[in-house]
């Protein structure tokens, strides 16, 4: 039995194609991107660390509500998301809104998510996603519904969906991927192992050495990826988004990679579980510095041209964080009026009373 585990652990070694010094080591597994798309990934990543550093301040401000940091976790979020199309659909957990933003939702409306404000869960038209799942790995399940659907469409679209490492330990994880597999759905399931759940080292969470390894038990394809290297999770991404659409089926990808900040802006504290040493050493992986390395040696970025995205994301947080501040704020019969169709007798005479409240 132990070689048998032994034999599955060892098929899942770390996936790399950028190492930490921007150099690269797997030329075979390079993906087939243009310049121009190079830039433009390098361009998202910079951007989404403005804009983590600017919620972080106007959370600390008062000035939004809910908040998980991104830092540290650009290459596994945004170089999944470029791998994706417009048309596939995207269903994210509580760290996961610059997917979503990426994908077409409107930073102001980011910024009411945040809020609690329900506009801010309303997706535009031509935007395929749900609001960032709060409910820890409700979304798993959720995203083999949506695949079938695409599937008994007959369309050539996915549905990807995130979860950290603590989503992994849940049941809905196994049931999700359990129903996508049997069913051959287009899906492909992101867990982004950032190593502590909220607080609770992943070693303690599960005996399995890693998360790719569980893609056995449910009969799909399973890849452990370097969560640093945005090459790499695009390519993983890729591949997998071509065998679903294929009607392959489903796939896990585990991106194994490092949060720089605290788990939520509320009140979680890093330095109780991790050491000072751990952070230095992941930092020196980070997902900016070793892509900046390599498009500058290739000639494709400049410091000048880094200064001109970080002055563009501020002028858009500022802009977007003033039209979140003009948006009427949400009453309590807002919300209940889109709840359902037809309000239960119960809700109905609550209604009535906010009513009564609102109008003094």
């Amino acid at each position: 039995m132990k070689n048998v585990l032994e034999n599955i652990e060892n098929q899942f070694e770390i996936f790399q194609i950028l190492n930490e010094e921007g150099e690269i080591v797997n030329e075979d597994a390079m993906p087939d991107l243009s310049d121009d798309e190079l830039k433009e990934l390098m361009r998202r990543m910079v951007y989404t660390r403005v804009l983590d550093q600017r919620s972080i301040a106007l959370n600390r401000q008062g000035r939004l509500g809910f908040y998980a940091p991104t830092a540290g976790q650009e290459a596994s979020q945004l170089g999944s998301h470029f791998a994706t199309e417009k048309e596939d659909f995207i269903l994210p957990a509580y760290r996961d809104v610059p997917q979503l933003i990426w994908h077409g939702l409107p930073l102001y409306q980011a910024f009411l998510f945040s809020r609690g404000h329900y506009h801010g869960n309303q997706m535009p038209e031509g935007v395929n996603a749900l609001s960032p799942q709060i409910i820890i790995g409700a979304q798993i399940i959720q995203a083999a519904g949506v695949a079938m659907g695409i599937q008994k469409r007959g369309e050539k679209a996915i549905a990807i969906t995130y979860t950290g490492d603590g989503g992994a330990s849940q049941g809905d994880f196994y049931e999700g991927m359990n129903f996508a597999g049997a069913y051959k759905s287009p899906a492909v399931f992101v867990v982004q192992n950032n190593h502590f759940a909220i607080s609770v080292p992943v070693e303690k969470q599960s005996a399995a050495k890693t998360i790719a390894q569980k893609a056995v038990a449910v009969g799909i394809p399973g890849i452990r990826v370097d969560g640093m290297d945005v090459l790499a999770v695009y390519k993983a991404v890729r591949d997998a988004r071509e065998r679903a659409i294929n009607g392959e089926g489903p796939s896990l990808i585990e991106t194994v990679t490092y949060r720089y900040g605290p788990h939520t802006m509320a009140g979680d504290d890093p330095t109780r579980y991790r050491t000072e040493d751990l952070d230095n050493e992941w930092e020196k992986k980070d997902p900016l510095v070793r892509f900046r390395k390599l498009l500058e040696k290739k000639g494709l970025w400049s410091e000048e041209e880094e200064t001109k995205v970080i002055d563009q994301a501020k002028e858009e947080v500022k802009a977007a964080i003033k039209k979140a501040d003009g948006i009427e704020k949400q009453k309590v019969t807002d919300l209940m009026s889109i709840m359902y169709e037809e309000l239960p007798a119960n809700l109905q005479e609550q209604m009535e009373e906010y009513k009564a409240k609102e109008s003094k």
